[in-house]
Order: C-alpha cells, then sequence, then structure tokens
C-alpha cells in the first residue's frame, strides 16, 4: 500500500490523548466544544457524510465523525496557544478526498449540479418559489426541492461533476499513535 503525509489541525489535548491513548477519534462532544452554538448546523451534514461517503462500510463500529486532513501542510494553520499540527504517514486508500469547493456548497445546505445546464433548471426552480437552497432546506414547506439538494450531494464523491477547482482535503477515521511522524506546537 503507498504511504503518504497528510496534515491535520487538532486542540492540543488531542496530542495528549494520541500520546497516552494510542488514538483519537472525533466525537460529537468534541465538535460541540469547538463549534458551540454553530454545532447543529455543522452536524447535520457531518451526519449526512458518515452515512453516504464512499468508506462509511469501513468505519469502526466507536466512531462518529470523521478527522479532516489536508494534502498540503501550509493548509494546516496553527490556531492559537491551543493548536497543534500533526503530521501523518499513512495509507492512501485510508484517505478519503473530498473536493472542497462541493464540501463548501453542501456547508452552506446547497444544491451541487452536475452541469451547466442542471445548475440553470435548479435556479429557475428556486426562482419559480421566490427562496434559495438555504430556505429550502431549512424549512419545513419545500420537501420535494430539500430531497433534490441532498440527492446532488452524493456528486461530492463523482469526479466528473465539477464545481470550482479540484482542490481536496480528505477525511480519516482516526488518528493513530503509529501514523504520527511530526508534532508542530
Amino acid at each position: 500500500m503507498p504511504q503518504i503525509k497528510v496534515w491535520t489541525r487538532q486542540h492540543k489535548s488531542v496530542l495528549d490523548k494520541v500520546m497516552n491513548d494510542g488514538r483519537y477519534i472525533a466525537k460529537r462532544d468534541y465538535i460541540y466544544m469547538d463549534l458551540q452554538e454553530h454545532a447543529n448546523l455543522v452536524l447535520e451534514v457531518y451526519d449526512w457524510l458518515v452515512k453516504n461517503g464512499p468508506d462509511a462500510v469501513n468505519k469502526p463500529a466507536d466512531v462518529t465523525y470523521p478527522v479532516w486532513v489536508s494534502f498540503d501542510e501550509d493548509a494546516t494553520m496553527l490556531s492559537g496557544d491551543n493548536g497543534v499540527v500533526f503530521e501523518l504517514t499513512i495509507a492512501q486508500e485510508m484517505i478519503t478526498p473530498i473536493n472542497i469547493a462541493k464540501w463548501g456548497a453542501i456547508l452552506n445546505y446547497s444544491y451541487i449540479p452536475i452541469n451547466e445546464a442542471d445548475k440553470e433548471r435548479h435556479r429557475e426552480l428556486l426562482e419559480a418559489y421566490g427562496i434559495d437552497d438555504v430556505k429550502a432546506f431549512m424549512t419545513q414547506f419545500y420537501p420535494a426541492i430539500k430531497k433534490e439538494i441532498i440527492s446532488s450531494w452524493d456528486r461530492l464523491f463523482d469526479e466528473n461533476v465539477k464545481l470550482g477547482n479540484d482542490l481536496k482535503y480528505g477525511t480519516i477515521w482516526e488518528i493513530r499513535k503509529e501514523w504520527v511522524t511530526k508534532v508542530i506546537q
């Protein structure tokens, strides 16, 4: 299996967890601590990602959420005194690549179009109702449009569907001590 280096920025408490327990996994409580009042907004799409990602079948039973990694060390900036960056060397097959532009669309509850014609069709649909994707998603009044938006998110994993650029992050299910090649504090 080819090995690659990736980086992940985490709270400094993760370093203790990895070094003492040999492993770190992301949990719902950690997301609430990090995102506070915004956690529920993000967790809805995280739940979708966990359930629908191509690596969902490989998720360890005790894992709730993935750990985000960067393919570029410079993309993992330290965040104040509480952050550390782990450099990991892991098998490439363990990483699920996530297109940054498409993931951003999902975080904004947006539709991911197949192509320009589909984008225009969806725009016209929203215009006919006088709404946008967020309103369709967040309210109970447009269930068919919300379903269409969520169904479009499967295109996150379709390399043939382009949205923005091809820059990617990745997700893994855990950080293991034996993968850590460097810690930047």
